[in-house]
């Protein structure tokens, strides 16, 4: 008996050892211990978007929407110019017409601030709300996610969830309610993304909160929206787009990025370049190649104001998992230390540097110096937005993805830079001082960066033409 049992055990051994080890067809793969793995970056990428929905008129659906979900309080959330244009009509008609019950917020600020993200906040909690809509560009979207979140984590600090090393950056782990996002403008792709940005005063810069958790559960693509767009929000906007589909293709790749989270829930959703990523991205900039000029001269090329609604959800798609970089980083002490500067046809009572046109005046200066790290993706991009390379050289890349972007921005009458809106050499120290807290994105700029580096890009975004 016991020599029979010997045998049994060996010839059980001997199938175990040639069995399949996948999950699907092994049922002892579980018995293997899990090795624990020391990495020092990372070695996965996930993607996280919202759904979203297209088509001309496409806003009269969300009350139905709301009341699929059973929604029984509604927070309608814009700010006070939108809330006299057709944008907030539509939906007002859509929630009236399924009966939904609702309260209007309209006292977003155009460029939030961490006070501005507070009152919403108070008015988030006293409502008790069970859904959400944001109708209005990001900074509208932006604060509805961040009334949403602390709202439905009432004891949080506010500094709880803001981005390290300004906040804590806790992962968010309570469950939020349903938040429908309507995008009005064609730029900051905040329908699709787990992020929300805004001026921390105290520091003079902007900061932001960054979970998949806070992503709109659903965002309303509708055209129509972006007729009523004047043309230098229809520019910065694009700016936006343009530079978050650079910044995303550029950005360090996500297998670079450390370090690598030892739970899935830490992984940042700024995670570097990857495969899917850079598909959104690279689309997203041949639409703005095509159409984002026409957009801005003609506000009757529904064809051209459509297409660029569509390439901000892109884009969003792919720097909303990518992350972006300098442009972006260096950007965010460019709005906060903001002097007297007020753009044409924004309606605000406040000074005020434009989200993306803070990003785009440095971006000839960012990609000049990134592109020593993968100066093919540069000039891949320069290619795309119109120069030729036919008999470029490759180590050419940065300087002709810079000449590409400046005439592209003289084309469309972008201010002569940073000193156009206010800035001098003297201000430089604060404006690298406020770009250092930024690591979250500037971490992923393929080129490492000194604050020598940064004050050199300051100094050359001064004056782009």
């Amino acid at each position: 008996m016991a020599a029979g049992r010997d045998r049994a055990v060996s010839l059980l051994r001997q199938l175990q050892r040639a069995a399949c080890w996948c999950p699907t067809h092994s049922h002892t793969y579980s018995q293997v211990p899990e090795r624990a793995t020391l990495r020092n970056t990372d070695y996965a990428f996930e993607m996280a978007i919202s759904n979203v929905r297209y088509g001309e008129g496409v806003t009269k659906e969300i009350g139905m929407d709301l009341q699929n979900l059973g929604a029984k309080r509604v927070c309608l959330m814009t700010d006070r110019n939108l809330s006299q244009l057709p944008p907030v009509d539509a939906v007002l008609n859509s929630l009236t017409k399924s009966g939904i019950n609702f309260q209007m917020y309209d006292n977003v600020r155009v460029e939030p601030t961490d006070q501005s993200f507070l009152d919403a906040i108070e008015f988030a909690k006293k409502g008790e709300f069970d859904a959400y809509v944001a109708v209005g560009g990001g900074s509208v979207i932006d604060t509805c996610k961040a009334a949403n979140l602390y709202a439905s984590s009432p004891t949080s600090d506010f500094l709880d969830y803001v981005n390290a090393p300004i906040g804590k950056g806790k992962a968010v782990t309570v469950p939020l309610k349903p938040l429908i996002a309507v995008p009005t403008t064609a730029g900051t792709g905040s329908e699709t993304t787990g992020v929300a940005i805004f001026d921390f005063k105290e520091l003079k810069v902007k900061t932001g909160i960054a979970s998949r958790a806070i992503k709109p559960t659903l965002g309303i693509i509708d055209p129509l929206h972006t007729l009523s767009m004047p043309e230098r929000i229809v520019a910065n906007s694009g700016f936006d787009v343009l530079c978050h589909a650079l910044e995303s293709y550029t950005a360090l790749p996500y297998k670079m990025r450390s370090p690598c989270p030892s739970n899935p829930i830490n992984r940042p959703a700024y995670q570097g370049s990857n495969p899917i990523s850079d598909v959104w991205a690279l689309h997203a900039l041949r639409i703005v190649a095509k159409y984002l000029k026409r957009a801005i001269r003609n506000p009757e090329d529904r064809e051209a104001r459509a297409n660029m609604h569509l390439a901000s959800a892109f884009a969003g798609i792919g720097f909303g998992n990518a992350g972006v970089h300098l442009c972006h980083g260096m950007s965010y002490p460019i709005s906060g230390l903001v002097k007297t500067y007020k753009p044409k046809d924004y309606n605000v009572d406040h000074s005020l540097v434009p989200h993306g046109l803070s990003v785009v005046l440095t971006s000839p200066a960012v990609f000049a110096f990134t592109a020593q790290v993968h100066p093919e993706r540069h000039l891949e991009a320069a290619e795309i937005l119109g120069a030729d390379i036919r008999t470029a050289r490759i180590k050419d890349a940065g300087l002709i993805l810079a000449d590409t972007l400046r005439k592209f921005l003289f084309d469309l009458n972008v201010d002569d830079g940073l000193a156009a809106i206010g800035y001098s050499k003297a201000d430089i120290p604060a404006l690298v001082k406020g770009t250092l807290p930024q690591e979250r994105v500037t971490k992923l700029s393929p080129r490492p960066q000194t604050e020598e580096d940064l004050s050199a890009l300051f100094e050359a975004s001064m004056k782009l033409y």
